[in-house]
């Protein structure tokens, strides 16, 4: 059993301190009391040899039995309940594209399996939707113009009136205007969506019917206006990139059908996971709306508003959430011996977190199925609740056990078919004998012969199943109506399975919080519980200048998947956003434990990319070509390992918030690294988020710094080029 370093090293004695010197010694002394006639004890002789071999055994031995304290360090772990958390899911949104516009609205259901590609050394990642996606038939109620984009929307214009409905989804007519004769920034237009079925999360088509000669005079690859959709709380956009405009803002350039307006064009739109149906002046339905936006530099603005002759809407399509993951059905666990304690394995191990659905059944023989309870431990179940425990890291299913009170039964002794015992003072016989008092029964025994059946359970995750976007497009298996899937962003939050080292790091902190959140520690602890696993490092700005009373901000960095850092490819900030559905995660599970009053944010770092630029001369053993691309391919990657928010820094456990990069830093790390001869420069360049873009700093600094609250991190910009640049100079 390995040794836990990072413990408080207290003075402790072994159970047996001899060395191997002193049990040779001790088997010497010893000789003329067994055997006096042995006196040519030299070191040749084959008695010597066999004494040092027994020596060296029970050395071992002593080794072995000197580590007993810290397996009952682990054994305390294990009364305090702590288990090891098993690996988190990552988490992505995939898309189906159906291959025709169905008649009627279309599910597909939780847990369709979606795959990357299989190759001869890696094996394929499966996801699985997290619940049904629906792909609703829309109804275009309302086509309403607008000269502000207002929350809520005012002052519309219905233009429907001057154009025949053709069926549910379109309207044809006479032209219309979408935005002001002189078109000014804020002009909008407004589409008011009906349907059947919930359209949450759906892929829409709409086509527009242009007029022939209404030239815009935009660009058409850049035109000044933008897609957003209500979700209920705010507007959230929804062209997911410009190539999904095929009216390329509606100036019809390169436009479908050889490029005629009236024939239609198409705009592809991502609805967004929540999108309810709103009434604003007057009208309801479920809305989306095109702004026109000020034109940025270079970008020419709108002369004269679009004209359209009608607009017709479809799903293509629907987006959903899916986690890495494969779902498991019906497994039968075996049948009951009507005995306490039973322990039974499920199949696929380790599994994950179990939701709404994921449970036990146990059926009686000639009763009806009965669905179980799962509880972290046995304390508070009583004999007759359906209770069982899960081990989500090795899979073991346990029922409740018989805890039998020796104390109580002082004296038991047999007498015929009866029994006479002796307990505080009172005799009775053994059917009058109070066995309440004898033996208590934490939980419900599954009656004999009774079938244990596992309903559902998901096995999966680990950092693996951070994948790059563009990555899920297999389907598995085959799934009716759908043409091709894809996620169009990145998979985030995987982590895999705690190890004991970081279990026993949580300790301390778990007994100071005892599952409540009320210093500044509390709120870090808790919020690595909270996230499962899926939380690397928290932060806690309470009691900072910058923090009024009340409120406490954490920042949160969660687990990514490090193995691109060996590849030379660092850990781009995306990897670290912080999801909605884990961000909610955390916050109801600090809701339960925080004090009255206080309210809680969750925000991430300010992360500030890095950028270096080294030369460096190598020893001449390296003089070949080879030799120095794989030297400097090596630098690179510690200079990507030294720089990440996950296992950078100087302790190699995450850069430390706030703590700045210089460059003597740099030269020292590069120095130490087998081969280097010598380095002659280093230059530092910051690369800072400006909007949705990171822009690279022109000039070199000594040092950055990522701010108070703000951590360092280091990625490649591109496939071709490395945000590093190490390079081979004459020494």
């Amino acid at each position: 059993m390995e040794e836990f370093d990072f413990l408080p090293k207290l003075p402790k004695s072994n159970l047996d301190d001899r060395t191997f010197d002193e049990l040779l010694e001790e088997c010497f002394r010893r000789i003329p009391l067994y055997c006096p006639e042995w006196t040519d004890r030299n070191p040749s002789d084959p008695g010597i040899t066999l004494i040092e071999l027994f020596a060296w055994l029970v050395h071992q031995m002593l080794l072995r039995f000197n580590q007993i304290p810290l397996r009952m360090y682990v054994r305390f772990l294990e009364i305090l309940g702590i288990r090891l958390a098993p690996p988190t899911a990552a988490r992505t949104n995939i898309t189906f594209y159906l291959t025709t516009d169905l008649p009627s609205a279309y599910t597909i259901p939780t847990g369709a399996e979606v795959a990357t590609e299989r190759t001869e050394t890696t094996e394929a990642i499966i996801f699985s939707t997290d619940e049904d996606l629906t792909i609703g038939k829309p109804i275009l109620r309302h086509f309403l113009t607008a000269p502000t984009a207002d929350d809520p929307p005012q002052a519309v214009s219905d233009r429907t009136n001057h154009w025949e409905r053709l069926g549910a989804s379109a309207w044809r007519g006479s032209e219309q205007s979408l935005f002001a004769e002189q078109p000014q920034p804020g002009n909008c237009f407004y589409l008011a969506l009906g349907s059947e079925s919930l359209l949450n999360g759906n892929v829409l088509a709409i086509t527009f019917y242009g007029a022939t000669g209404t030239p815009t005079g935009i660009s058409p690859q850049a035109p000044p206006r933008r897609w957003e959709a209500w979700d209920g709380k705010r507007w959230q956009p929804v062209l997911l990139e410009e190539s999904n405009d095929k009216t390329r803002g509606f100036s019809f350039n390169e436009a479908q059908y050889a490029g005629n307006p009236e024939q239609g064009a198409n705009v592809v739109l991502h609805l967004p996971q929540n999108f309810p149906d709103t009434s604003f002046s007057g009208y309801s339905g479920h809305w989306l709306r095109c702004v026109l936006t000020a034109p940025q530099s270079h970008q020419p603005a709108y002369i004269h508003s679009p004209r359209v002759t009608g607009l017709a809407v479809r799903t293509i399509g629907g987006t959903i959430q899916a986690s890495q993951s494969r779902l498991i059905r019906e497994e039968n666990l075996g049948t009951s011996n009507g005995k306490p304690g039973q322990i039974f394995q499920l199949f696929f191990r380790p599994i994950l977190a179990r939701r709404e659905g994921e449970h036990i059944e146990v059926t009686p023989p000639g009763g009806l199925p009965q669905i179980w309870k799962e509880v972290t431990d046995f304390a508070e179940s009583g004999f007759e609740d359906l209770h069982y425990t899960i081990d989500s890291l090795n899979g073991t299913v346990q029922f409740g056990p018989l805890i039998r009170e020796p104390e109580a039964l002082k004296v038991q002794m047999p007498l015929g078919d009866r029994s006479v015992a002796s307990l505080s003072g009172e005799t009775f016989l053994g059917d009058e004998l109070p066995q309440n008092l004898l033996q208590h029964q934490y939980g419900a025994i599954p009656p004999r012969g009774s079938v244990i059946t596992m309903v559902a359970y998901r096995v999966g995750g680990g950092k693996e199943g951070n994948v790059q976007a563009g990555t899920l497009r297999f389907p598995h298996p085959t799934i009716p109506y759908v043409d091709r899937v894809t996620n169009h962003h990145r998979a985030l939050n995987g982590a895999d399975a705690q190890s004991l080292k970081q279990a026993v790091l949580q300790v301390p902190g778990m007994l100071r919080t005892r599952d409540r959140a009320v210093t500044a520690e509390d709120f870090e602890v808790l919020t690595q519980q909270a996230g499962g696993g899926a939380i690397a490092r928290v932060k806690c700005l309470s009691g900072t200048a910058s923090q009024p009373a009340g409120r406490v901000s954490l920042l949160v960095v969660p687990q990514a998947n490090t193995n691109a850092i060996e590849r030379g490819f660092g850990l781009p900030p995306e990897q670290f956003a912080l999801t909605s559905k884990l961000q909610q995660q955390v916050l109801n599970y600090l809701d339960e434990r925080r004090l009255l009053g206080v309210q809680v944010q969750l925000q991430v770092p300010e992360y500030v990319g890095v950028a270096v630029e080294a030369q460096v001369a190598l020893e001449p053993a390296y003089n070949n070509p080879k030799a120095r691309r794989e030297k400097l391919n090596q630098l690179q990657v510690a200079l990507y390992r030294y720089l990440n928010p996950l296992s950078g820094g100087p302790e190699g456990t995450g850069w430390p918030f706030g703590s700045s990069v210089h460059t003597s830093e740099i030269v020292t790390l590069l120095e130490r690294t087998v081969g280097v001869h010598y380095i002659k420069a280093v230059l530092l360049f910051a690369l800072r988020r400006q909007g949705e873009t990171w822009q690279r700093q022109t000039a070199p600094e000594q040092s950055i710094n990522p701010g108070p609250f703000g951590l360092i991190c280091s990625w490649a910009s591109d496939r071709q080029r490395s945000s590093h640049d190490v390079r081979q100079i004459n020494s």
